[in-house]
């Protein structure tokens, strides 16, 4: 069985649940468009984007990418992220080196915040592809997206607060 160096604080274990579920709308909503829907788009709009064939490939896979993407938040609180599960070969059993985790991690949060932080000033630009209504909904479902970044950080900062005491000379995945 795989410990964990120590216990996440509870609000860490809520945050790395949140990043999970904040991509959940957008997703929804894309998959949407993908089966035909107009989901908030003119019959103008959605026809120029396109989301048959390849268009439609294109936001299924954006779905299922995000949300992978943020499911993996939640190895900074559970005992996976911090030793691989045996089942993986040749490095099952290992200890995760502390900044290979982290520092991916971290960039990340940067990242999100920078690309997500602009969609609180939605309301504020013209979307004339979307209905009325349609604006209103694709912002509110895109809004949380606003949130995962900070969240993702602070939930790094906490696994990098709590693996900060591991004895570097522990093996890991890196070391030969």
């Amino acid at each position: 069985m795989v410990h964990m160096t120590s216990t996440p604080p509870r609000w860490a274990v809520r945050a790395a649940h949140l990043c999970a579920l904040v991509t959940l709308p957008t997703g929804i909503w894309r998959l949407l468009l993908a089966t035909g829907h107009t989901a908030g788009y003119t019959d103008a709009g959605y026809a120029g984007m396109d989301f048959t064939g390849w268009g439609a490939g294109y936001v299924l896979g954006l779905s299922v990418v995000s949300e992978a993407v943020a499911l993996l938040s939640l190895g900074l609180v559970q005992p996976w992220g911090e030793v691989l599960p045996r089942w993986i070969p040749l490095w099952g059993g290992r200890p995760l080196p502390r900044f290979a985790v982290v520092v991916p991690a971290a960039l990340g949060a940067v990242v999100l915040t920078v690309v997500w932080s602009p969609l609180v000033a939605w309301w504020a630009l013209p979307h004339p592809d979307l209905t009325a209504h349609g604006s209103i909904v694709v912002g509110l479902l895109y809004l949380p997206l606003a949130a995962w970044g900070p969240l993702l950080g602070a939930v790094t900062v906490s696994y990098h607060r709590r693996r900060a005491d591991v004895n570097p000379t522990v093996p890991s995945i890196i070391t030969p």
